[in-house]
């Protein structure tokens, strides 16, 4: 019996087909633009906000943006 959520692989794989995509088009592909700008949306987050660095700032900004794009 398998218990697992049939959603759950829906987008992992529909993640996966995102950043192949993203990768292989480069900046052709309509995701990688949205995705840098929440990067650097999220880095200027984490230069203003003193709880959160740069870095750190990028990456959730990448990553909301990302999700934002995947999701359905």
């Amino acid at each position: 019996m398998d218990n697992r959520d049939p959603r759950r692989n829906d987008w992992v794989e529909d993640a996966k087909s995102e950043v192949s995509g993203m990768a292989k088009g480069g900046m052709d592909h309509p995701s990688t633009k949205p995705v840098l700008a929440g990067a650097a949306i999220g880095a200027l987050a984490g230069a203003l906000l003193p709880v959160i660095s740069l870095p750190v700032g990028a990456v959730v900004g990448a990553g909301f943006a990302f999700y934002n794009r995947i999701k359905k």
